[in-house]
């Protein structure tokens, strides 16, 4: 059988993409998948190597693209300013793309060589946004998980509706970060 006309890994990933954001990642499926793209499930395998393989494809592509919104917010920002910066385009990259999000944490292979080169990189864009405090090396990989932390968990909280009150989810984040940057400040006063 050949492939579709028109069908190509792209427009395979933007379908799955959309699918996972619309309906949530569990309801990514390959059943799913072809109706959307109105083809029969064998089909698909001309392109990805079943579901394993889609999965591990949206898990390159959440962090990649995170990893670029992240890149776009520090623009000559430093300090405080980029890392306010970092978590509002974290947020809002879970806001525009929580299915494709979620899918960073479905891979079935996180030592796969791209994935974990993309993970990688954006560790290190974080590190160096870290430099401007007074932390060691190992306190910056700590700062690191606390800030994806409050970002996950934030984004997590609103995401299931969880910010009932009428206050800006915004101006809570921006006021949370700035709560861990003040801490980060001022980790080593007795």
């Amino acid at each position: 059988m050949s492939p579709r006309q028109g069908l190509d890994r792209g427009a395979l990933l933007s379908a799955a993409t959309q699918l996972a954001d619309s309906d949530g990642f569990q309801a990514l499926t390959l059943a799913a998948l072809a109706q959307r793209l109105d083809v029969r499930s064998p089909s698909l395998y001309n392109h990805i190597s079943g579901l394993p393989g889609l999965r591990q494809e949206m898990a390159l592509m959440s962090v990649q693209q995170l990893s670029r919104a992240l890149t776009a917010a520090i623009a000559d920002r430093t300090g405080d300013e980029a890392i306010q910066a970092i978590a509002a385009a974290y947020i809002g990259f879970v806001r525009e793309h929580p299915g494709l999000y979620e899918a960073s944490f479905h891979a079935p292979d996180r030592e796969e060589p791209q994935l974990a080169a993309a993970s990688t990189a954006t560790l290190e864009l974080l590190l160096h946004s870290l430099q401007p405090y007074p932390l060691t090396e190992a306190e910056k990989l700590h700062a690191v998980r606390g800030l994806r932390s409050l970002c996950h968990g934030f984004a997590s909280i609103e995401a299931q509706g969880g910010f009932g009150m009428n206050f800006d989810p915004d101006e809570s984040l921006r006021l949370t970060v700035s709560a861990f940057l003040h801490g980060l400040r001022h980790l080593h006063e007795n």
